[in-house]
């Protein structure tokens, strides 16, 4: 695993898993989760395109700030 973190925040627990071959999942407590080609925000899930780190990192605040919740 190239990465593995969990942060406890007041209102959720957040989890990011990389590794070498570039699998991912990032989690927002129960409302936010990207893996491995899903996005799924409050039970509803899509198709996601890995691009970049950044770009996963970008999204996934996003969907964070939408649901409410903060990374900071």
């Amino acid at each position: 695993m190239a990465l593995e973190e969990t942060v406890v925040l007041r209102d959720a627990l957040v989890r990011i898993e990389l590794d070498d071959a570039l699998r991912y999942r990032l989690s927002y407590g129960g409302r936010v989760l990207y893996e491995n080609g899903r996005r799924t925000v409050r039970g509803h899930s899509t198709p996601y395109e890995f691009r970049s780190v950044e770009q996963l990192r970008y999204d996934f605040e996003r969907d964070v700030e939408w649901v409410g919740g903060r990374l900071a």
